[in-house]
């Protein structure tokens, strides 16, 4: 493959599509309203602020080389070649400079003097009682107002919090991520010296599996373990998928780390992202498929266990805390 100078890459990604095909494919653009547009090839190829979505192919992007590269089949040095040819000639405001990113600032909910709403729920859901206490002490999780929400947070090497999940006290199954957070630093109980890590798809799994170890007489303080701040969606094709941010960070930041367990969820979602990332993560790791053996997942397991009847309700994410 020739090579190409990443500088010359990242110009290439900051053309986007409408202004490519309005400059070199004009023919093409169909205009359907105000600054959204289709093509006359794929009328179900639809542009809109910066995006475009290909929704009878399930493809979409962000710029014209993801155009060239998934909707024209252009190989990724084609693309390159392209675009950067033509640049030379398109208008200097299609290639934009790329922003310095900003740090993400996380907004927090304001913390509730009591904690009765959070330790009932998580009780109810056959939490440990001592673990409940635990993570309140060390700032893992705490309950907001005005809701009485279960905040659950995730801390930088410096104890700084930089990602928090928000989950309902109440029948209904409110949840969502609090405006801000950083998905590398997940809700995590993971200092231990220990070469392994426990991976989960969110919190509550992460604090059923450390009652599992208590009931079986395991320090679970000695294990590490981390959630990976909701579902995990790998490509359609494995291969060209990536590795959760949270994980990503974790392994940086601990390089003891030998061995990583994959406690994902029983259902098609959880099982494909096992298999993602059983072929994604480099063979230096020894990955294993340890799911729950009953149940969805790992609290619906540790309920069945402890005679636990749950009543489940349809999900429904807000942004409110």
């Amino acid at each position: 493959m020739p090579y190409i100078p990443p500088e010359v890459i990242e110009q290439a990604r900051q053309i986007d599509l409408l202004s490519y095909m309005k400059a070199f494919e004009p023919g093409e653009l169909v205009r359907i309203s105000g600054n959204n547009y289709t093509t006359r090839t794929h009328d179900s190829l639809k542009i809109s602020n910066g995006k475009w979505m290909w929704w009878s192919q399930r493809i979409g992007g962000y710029n014209a080389l993801d155009y060239l590269i998934k909707v024209k089949e252009y190989s990724f040095v084609e693309a390159v070649e392209t675009l950067m040819g033509k640049a030379a000639v398109m208008p200097t405001l299609t290639v934009r400079p790329k922003q310095e990113e900003k740090p993400k600032v996380l907004l927090l909910p304001e913390k509730s003097s009591t904690t009765d709403k959070i330790t009932e729920y998580l009780f109810g859901r056959g939490i440990d009682y001592s673990i409940i206490e635990y993570c309140i002490s060390k700032g893992y999780i705490f309950e907001s107002l005005p809701y009485h929400n279960l905040v659950c947070v995730g801390l930088d090497e410096n104890g700084k919090a930089r990602y928090a999940a928000y989950r309902a006290t109440i029948d209904r199954r409110i949840l969502g991520d609090c405006s801000g957070s950083d998905k590398h630093y997940s809700f995590r109980i993971a200092d231990s010296k220990s070469n392994t890590v426990h991976l989960f798809e969110c919190a509550i799994d992460l604090l059923s599996f450390a009652t599992f170890a208590k009931i079986s007489g395991r320090d679970w303080r000695q294990e590490n373990l981390v959630s990976l701040a909701g579902v995990y969606l790998p490509k359609e094709k494995i291969e060209d998928s990536t590795t959760p941010a949270a994980l990503v960070q974790y392994l940086k930041s601990k390089p003891h780390i030998k061995k990583i367990v994959l406690h994902l969820d029983n259902d098609n979602t959880g099982r494909r992202a096992t298999e993602a990332l059983k072929v994604i993560l480099p063979d230096s790791y020894e990955v294993i498929d340890d799911p729950p053996l009953k149940g969805k997942d790992f609290n619906d397991f540790l309920c069945i266990q402890l005679g636990i009847t749950r009543n489940k309700n349809k999900e429904r994410s807000c942004e409110r805390s």
